[in-house]
């Protein structure tokens, strides 16, 4: 299958996941509000959600994906399996141990990330029970991430792709039908996380064990003792240091949240799902794929695909970031208010969340662009590198707010996340051209021009549009709202397209032969 095939396979499956997670997000906005549970169900799930991603998804897949493609180019598969074997042990046992731990540690935790909540001893007290239930969940979703990390890297991306669906209709189905029947119907989700975090692991069993890839358990100790693996545990010390100052900014931002007016955390919560809308169909699909093929491409030497992969990924980025950006920036309110609105969740909801999300939208090419720019260094072992980066871009977040907060409170840290992402991708950037990893082929002015003169008449509709509706107190049945708002999205689209046509622009110009 072509990396452009791949590409849009993870993105068609990450767009039914973002469907099912909005139908989720609509139907927890709409049976729970704006309150302190919600506050407090999403402080609790926050916890496991940055360690999975910082173990999981983060440090341990940038190490060893890498590694994996190498013994898959040069080794048999006997020795692939037998690495995949030793990893898989290792990581169970750390990531079972964490879990316990976090459970048992858990009002510690939740004052760590929101302390503002320990004013609040009902919702302080509800976050550390919700934490205690679903802190296992990190154990799942770590071996998610294995299973996913060995699928991708022998070119079977639908099913890890599609696992994150059945987290969302866990939680629908929790939600639905679980939460009405319990006292406290909000610990019907962390029941939901729970179930949604079991049946992603045990969907991806069957496809491992057809291709002989089903992790055998081994001592930790013997694994221990591979080279090959402790080469992947050093390779995870820096790439934890750079996942982790990424999501220390998170967790700076949620106990400055927690400080703020009571449902902050929450609008902020709905912001960054809408947000990742755009971050998951281009960012997370094309750093999908990348990074296994220029892990192989750089282990085999072959330098001008390399150079190819980089410029396919950030050519998609411009084409479509750019308009996924202003369409973000533009419809923040009516995406909210027909997405979320309801008696439990009012006009005042609505606007403090479409804050967040324009704060958001301002810096979407930067966190969609780090998820190209990173793998030029991770393929190549250079973690180090990313690491300090990540570093100045949280002073850089920080910094900002010390100026946003203050101005426009909760939507300031929206704000400063996405100039602190526009800050990482832009030294990325730099650093790439400056070593010669990257060079950029020709076709840029072409795609620029085109993209430039798109986006002004998108945004010439959008905004026309906007001035006629106000979403917050807009009295209309949901149906037609979205209708309305369905029909907007797709003439706006058609009609960006339709101007890079006009320019001469085509989409198969982003399909470059070298990258298939």
């Amino acid at each position: 299958m072509s990396i452009f095939r791949s590409a849009a396979v993870i993105s068609g499956m990450t767009l039914i996941s973002r469907i099912t997670g909005l139908i989720r997000d609509i139907l927890i906005a709409r049976f729970f509000g704006v309150n302190g549970d919600t506050d407090a169900y999403y402080v609790a799930f926050r916890l496991p959600n940055l360690l999975r991603r910082l173990f999981a998804e983060g440090a341990f897949q940038q190490a060893f994906v890498p590694m994996l493609a190498d013994a898959k180019s040069t080794k048999a598969q006997d020795e692939a399996k037998t690495f995949i074997d030793r990893v898989a042990s290792l990581l169970a046992s750390v990531v079972l141990l964490i879990s316990v731990l976090g459970s048992l540690c858990a009002p510690i935790l939740v004052w760590i990330i929101a302390s503002g909540l320990y004013e609040e001893p009902q919702t302080f007290t509800t976050a550390s029970q919700l934490t205690r239930i679903m802190f296992p969940y990190i154990f799942f979703m770590s071996m998610v991430a294995l299973s996913s990390s060995i699928l991708n890297t022998w070119k079977e991306f639908a099913i890890p792709a599609a696992v994150p669906i059945l987290l969302n209709l866990s939680l629908i189905c929790a939600t639905l039908f679980l939460a009405p029947h319990m006292e406290r119907p909000i610990f019907a989700l962390a029941i939901g996380v729970m179930a949604g975090g079991f049946l992603q692991l045990a969907v991806q069993i069957p496809a491992l064990w057809k291709r002989g890839l089903l992790p055998k358990p081994v001592s930790p100790l013997t694994a221990l003792k591979d080279p090959t693996v402790r080469r992947v545990l050093k390779l995870m010390v820096p790439a934890l240091f750079a996942v982790g100052v990424a999501h220390i900014s998170i967790l700076i931002n949620t106990n400055i949240a927690s400080f703020l007016a009571e449902g902050s955390v929450t609008w902020l919560t709905y912001a960054d799902r809408l947000m990742e809308f755009p971050t998951a169909l281009l960012g997370v699909a094309l750093g999908t794929v990348l990074l296994p093929s220029l892990s192989a491409a750089f282990a085999k030497g072959s330098m001008d695909k390399y150079n190819a992969l980089l410029n396919w990924g950030l050519k998609l980025i411009i084409a479509f970031a750019i308009p996924a950006a202003l369409g973000l920036a533009f419809l923040s309110d009516a995406l909210v208010s027909v997405l979320f609105q309801s008696k439990l969740f009012g006009p005042n909801d609505v606007v403090q969340t479409s804050n967040a999300v324009l704060g958001y939208s301002i810096g979407l090419i930067g966190l969609i662009g780090i998820k190209i720019l990173a793998p030029g260094f991770y393929a190549q072992k250079d973690i180090k590198t990313p690491v300090k980066v990540a570093c100045a871009a949280l002073i850089v977040t920080q910094l900002f707010n010390l100026i946003n907060v203050p101005l426009c409170a909760h939507a300031g840290l929206a704000l400063s996340v996405g100039l602190g992402a526009c800050f990482n991708s832009t030294i990325l950037l730099c650093i790439l051209r400056k070593r010669k990893i990257f060079t950029p082929v020709e076709g840029w002015r072409k795609l620029f021009m085109s993209v430039f003169v798109s986006s002004v008449v998108l945004c010439a509709i959008l905004f026309a549009a906007q001035m006629q509706i106000d979403w917050a107190h807009l009295q209309m049945s949901w149906a037609m709202k979205m209708t309305i708002l369905c029909g907007l999205i797709a003439v706006a689209g058609f009609a960006y397209l339709f101007m890079l046509f006009v320019c001469g622009y085509r989409l198969s110009d982003l399909r470059v032969k070298d990258v298939e």
